[in-house]
């Protein structure tokens, strides 16, 4: 039976799960201020219980696991399907910011790892305009942060308004970091929402470097609104499933690929 000490940090970790969609044993160890091996010990025991999932470094909530509610400003559930995949990508876009850049940051759960995977103290400039990425990115001291608001959209927290796609294009990146529900070859980078389509389209248009956050299951898809090319972006994060054609047709179009 494990004690009361260490019921109370299960509670604990399992608290934090349930509010961040996912951590690493490192950042549950400096949270609980525990050992790394404590941490690993006390998510092996959770993972027996099939109350988490181990991952690569960390642990995710399992399917079924419920503590609490689900924050009704996330996205990023780290129950369901591909949400391993998704936290992977958004970390490594992470990584691909630096002091002193300017990044567009879409909507969706993928960016929305990415926008908590910054380092709260990095000097970057965010420029977003959706809730849970405004949220997540207003939590580092060392940023600024723009908005381009509008009406809410209830099931994406995307703001949409003619002002905020106009602010968007007024706007100049060095990077913008995208996500899609669908990428072809033929067909383009597309996504489920029209009004939604023009805030992407207006990321594209102001930014130099593009950057597209997709899971293997996008590539194929197709989606009704266009927002790119696939040859406009400068580089790709997606996981292993990614199939060889798609390696290939990446490849061949001169795009960077990073696999996570």
């Amino acid at each position: 039976m494990p004690t009361q000490k260490r019921q109370d940090r299960i509670a604990r970790i399992l608290n934090t799960l349930q509010l961040t969609h996912g951590a690493t044993i490192r950042e549950l160890a400096e949270s609980l201020d525990v050992s790394e091996m404590t941490i690993r010990r006390d998510l092996e025991l959770l993972s027996g219980d099939s109350k988490v999932r181990l991952v690569h470094a960390g642990a995710i909530l399992a399917e079924g696991t419920v503590v609490g509610s689900r924050s009704a400003f996330s996205l990023s559930d780290g129950t369901t399907a591909g949400a391993e995949e998704r936290m992977r990508i958004g970390r490594k876009a992470a990584s691909l910011i630096e002091a002193g850049d300017v990044a567009i940051i879409d909507s969706g759960s993928t960016t929305e790892w990415l926008a908590r995977a910054i380092p709260p103290e990095l000097p970057v400039t965010i420029l977003c305009f959706a809730l849970n990425i405004l949220l997540e990115a207003g939590r580092g001291a060392g940023r600024t942060v723009v908005f381009a608001g509008g009406a809410l959209r209830d099931e994406t927290l995307v703001f949409q308004s003619p002002e905020g796609v106009s602010l968007v294009r007024r706007y100049r990146a060095n990077k913008a970091f995208l996500s899609a529900g669908g990428v072809s070859e033929k067909l383009g980078v597309t996504c489920i929402d029209a009004a939604e389509a023009e805030l992407k389209k207006a990321a594209v248009a102001s930014s130099q470097t593009r950057i597209l956050l997709a899971d293997s299951r996008k590539f194929g898809r197709v989606k009704p609104a266009w927002f790119a090319d696939l040859s406009e972006f400068d580089a790709i994060i997606t996981d292993p499933g990614i199939s060889l054609d798609y390696v290939e047709i990446v490849r061949k179009l001169g795009i960077a690929l990073h696999v996570v």
